[in-house]
């Protein structure tokens, strides 16, 4: 039963977020029109799956995110089981909010959720961004180690 409250909370989260982003960047992914600033790095720049700009919008949202996600250590102690399952959490709100803004996004849509409507995620296996398997695979490892294994 608590993995299925952990994945309810986790989709609830993540389409709330998916549905602000789009009321923020419009049909303009990556913060490509908002007033923030944008810095590249060439480390970053050689992983596929990586390439282009930083955000400073989605580098404070993300860390407001995490801050966020982390309340529950105001009111207990701090143990990695837990510090690993609140991670593994907002590992899967990430990868199902970037998801979920094309779905819910009336500018892209499933249709077009494909590398040549999508400029920003450059790097592709098969018929998603090379990042989400990235992301995917540190999700699961998170969340065994969270649930089985500490």
């Amino acid at each position: 039963m608590i993995y299925i409250k952990y994945f309810i909370f986790c989709l609830l989260v993540a389409i709330l977020l998916a549905l602000f982003e789009i009321q923020t960047e419009g049909k303009h992914g990556w913060a490509k029109k908002l007033p923030t600033w944008k810095k590249s790095f060439k480390f970053l720049d050689a992983l596929p799956g990586f390439r282009g700009p930083i955000t400073g919008y989605h580098i404070y949202l993300f860390t407001m995110i995490l801050f966020l996600v982390h309340i529950p250590f105001l009111f207990m102690k701090w143990d990695l089981r837990t510090e690993v399952i609140i991670l593994s959490g907002y590992t899967l709100i990430a990868m199902l909010e970037d998801f979920l803004w094309f779905v819910f996004n009336p500018h892209f849509g499933l249709e077009k959720f494909k590398e040549k409507h999508i400029s920003w995620h450059e790097d592709w296996i098969g018929p998603m961004p090379v990042q989400y398997i990235y992301v995917f695979v540190i999700w699961v490892t998170l969340f065994v180690l969270g649930f089985f294994i500490i």
